[in-house]
């Protein structure tokens, strides 16, 4: 290098060779493909001038660097085409004697120089592979967030319509048993407060028996399907009335879940618009469906409860849809429960 002449030619070349080199730093989006098309093309002109010009046997060197970053910058097409016109400058420049170092390096050499395009392209692909494999990634963190969103929703719903199924028909029937009350007083008759007030109490003590159902159930992952019905019915009044048919199989948590719920519902509107009527349930196990039926006759005692909100069916068929199952609800019109009530639960396997 100097400062006048060929040392000067060489120093400006070294540094622009200096500056194609450097400029591998910039991220691949900030470059415009024509810009850096342009830009690899000046550096191959720069390298094999370089080799020419230089009297030092490393110039090439530059070549070989650029070439490589070719292969990682450019489509392959245009990384070819470029690689291949490095080779055949610096081939040329060598082959035909052009400066003072010819002497210094073989033509078949300058060959050479297009090679390491392929090494960066090879590295071009396992970069793509890897962006892919992060994109991938993230892709799935973002479902998976969506999908754990989704399952909290979907558990708020679960336990709404928990606490109404347990407190709503109760408070609704507490409630209007404490206005009667209150009625009553002005009337004197002491008998009848005493009869709603133990009317009262009795809806409270059935309130706290469902809500240690239902806290029960959010509690455990699993609940042994029939041996837990049983002993709701035992708890409710119903010895015996439960019906098995079939083999009795696990099934999923979330279904067992509702089942109870929707038994504990129809057991709930049975004592309160049918007191005294008897209660039959029958569990049924198919090789494609559980089934659940609840079914209780006609009313034998005097009906003290208001209309429903109708809530608690909406609630049953929304459980029943949750699961893909459906839901039937209506008066028993013939046999030895007519008048009575029916609700049949069917969720498939």
């Amino acid at each position: 290098m100097g400062v006048s002449g060929r040392g000067l030619v060489v120093a400006v070349l070294f540094v622009l060779n200096c500056a194609a080199l450097l400029a591998r730093g910039l991220p691949l989006g900030k470059v415009p493909p024509r810009a850096a098309v342009a830009w690899l093309a000046l550096g191959i002109l720069a390298a094999a001038a370089l080799i020419g010009v230089s009297r030092s046997g490393t110039a090439y060197l530059f070549a070989f660097f650029l070439s490589g970053h070719i292969g990682y910058r450019l489509p392959a097409r245009q990384a070819l085409v470029l690689a291949l016109a490095c080779s055949l400058l610096c081939g040329g420049v060598l082959y035909f004697h052009v400066g003072p170092g010819h002497h210094l390096l073989p033509w078949a050499v300058g060959l050479t120089t297009g090679a390491p395009v392929l090494i960066g392209m090879l590295n071009r692909v396992q970069h793509q592979a890897v962006d892919a494999a992060l994109s991938a990634a993230e892709s799935a963190e973002r479902a998976a967030r969506a999908e754990a969103q989704a399952a909290v929703l979907t558990e708020r719903a679960r336990i709404a319509r928990d606490v109404h199924d347990v407190l709503a028909h109760t408070l609704a029937g507490i409630n209007m048993q404490l206005e009667l009350a209150d009625a009553l007083l002005d009337t004197g008759d002491l008998e009848k407060v005493r009869a709603v007030n133990d009317k009262a109490h009795s809806l409270v003590k059935e309130s706290l028996k469902q809500a240690q159902w239902t806290v029960h159930a959010l509690r455990e992952d699993s609940l042994p399907l029939v041996e837990t019905l049983t002993a709701m019915l035992e708890s409710s009044g119903h010895r015996d009335a439960l019906t098995v048919r079939g083999t009795p199989v696990e099934v999923p948590a979330r279904v067992t879940q509702n089942l109870l719920r929707i038994a504990q519902e129809s057991l709930t509107n049975a004592a309160r618009h049918a007191p005294g009527g008897a209660v039959r349930v029958e569990l049924a196990f198919a090789a494609s469906s559980t089934a659940l039926t609840i079914r209780n006759r006609h009313a034998t005692r005097t009906v003290n409860a208001g209309g429903g909100s109708g809530m608690g069916l909406i609630g049953m068929r929304e459980r029943v849809a949750l699961l893909g199952g459906t839901l039937t609800a209506g008066p028993v019109t013939e046999g030895p429960d007519q008048g009575g009530w029916q609700v049949e639960a069917v969720i498939p396997r």
